[in-house]
């Protein structure tokens, strides 16, 4: 029988945070999965945006850097000012000057897997992939699904392959091996997106898992197989089950304009715009839009000639 840690832990990969923050209740302190479902159900209230929780939950006094390294990012997410910012930041850099004593140990994961995401967070790439340990023989496989969502989200997928090949070698998580292979894929479009299309089908399948992260992600994959009726279903599924995504909100805003409902496909662009006024999306038909008036002021539209001249 699977333990609690498992089902924690299986929730978070798949990024079932609300569930698991809402559904997941702390063991006795004195048991062996306390610390790391403790720090699992803290990241999920982190990824939610829901830092107070997080450090609600977190002693403060801890001596454990795992526990200590989540703190900080709780706090670097949470943060108001850009001196708090840099100041969590500073305390993750020593977090992983620390470990380097540790050697091996499993807290000493989690501290590169937090503070590797913090920086890229930061815009640190560099300092982001050398703290997750990219290119080397390091056996952490978290760190690896980190590793290859930077280089896909640098236009790298040649680099996230390699990572995700020697992880092959030595990994045994089937489950976060499976995403990281269907990120690749998902960005690649390997086979029509096939694979990825399977991997989250599977997942969205399991009854003791409700993750909106997951039918979002099949939605777009839809999307980009051309399935538009089946990706709307999906996207708006997703928006029921955990309203106020932004992701979600604007990949249902591109299967709309690619539907047959026009002015619906209006209505919720308009909405869009005024929920997440700075979304790239929006950045981005703004700019385009500015510049297409540009380049009609650049044209003189000669008049319409008139009948029997």
């Amino acid at each position: 029988m699977a333990s609690e840690l498992y089902h924690v832990k299986q929730q978070f990969t798949l990024g079932a945070y609300k569930s698991l923050v809402e559904g997941t209740t702390l063991p006795d302190p004195s048991s062996p999965e306390y610390t790391s479902i403790l720090l699992y159900k803290a990241r999920a209230s982190i990824a939610i945006h829901d830092t107070p929780a997080a450090l609600a939950i977190l002693p403060a006094d801890s001596d454990d850097i795992s526990v200590k390294s989540v703190v900080a990012l709780a706090k670097y997410e949470g943060a108001s000012s850009e001196e708090d910012k840099e100041a969590a930041l500073e305390q993750l850099r020593d977090l992983c000057i620390e470990i380097e004593s540790e050697g091996e140990v499993p807290e000493a994961d989690v501290v590169r897997v937090i503070a590797g995401t913090a920086f890229y967070t930061a815009g640190e790439v560099e300092e982001a992939l050398e703290t997750l340990g990219a290119g080397t023989t390091h056996e952490n496989l978290e760190a690896v699904a980190v590793t290859v969502h930077i280089y896909l989200s640098i236009h790298r997928p040649d680099l996230a392959k390699k990572e995700f090949d020697r992880s092959k070698q030595w990994a045994e998580d089937d489950l976060l091996l499976g995403l990281i292979e269907s990120s690749i894929g998902f960005v690649s479009g390997k086979d029509g997106y096939s694979n990825c299309n399977s991997y989250y089908t599977e997942q969205i399948a399991n009854p003791s898992l409700s993750a909106p992260n997951l039918l979002t992600a099949r939605g777009v994959t839809r999307l980009m197989r051309g399935e538009i009726s089946e990706a709307r279903s999906d996207l708006e599924e997703a928006q029921s089950q955990q309203s106020g995504d932004a992701e979600t909100a604007a990949a249902l805003v591109v299967a709309s304009g690619l539907g047959p409902r026009k002015a619906d496909a209006e209505e919720i662009w308009s909405k869009f715009t005024t929920d997440y006024p700075d979304h790239p999306l929006v950045n981005d038909i703004s700019h385009k839009a500015s510049l297409f008036d540009e380049s009609a002021q650049l044209f003189d539209v000669p008049p319409v000639a008139a009948v029997g001249a």
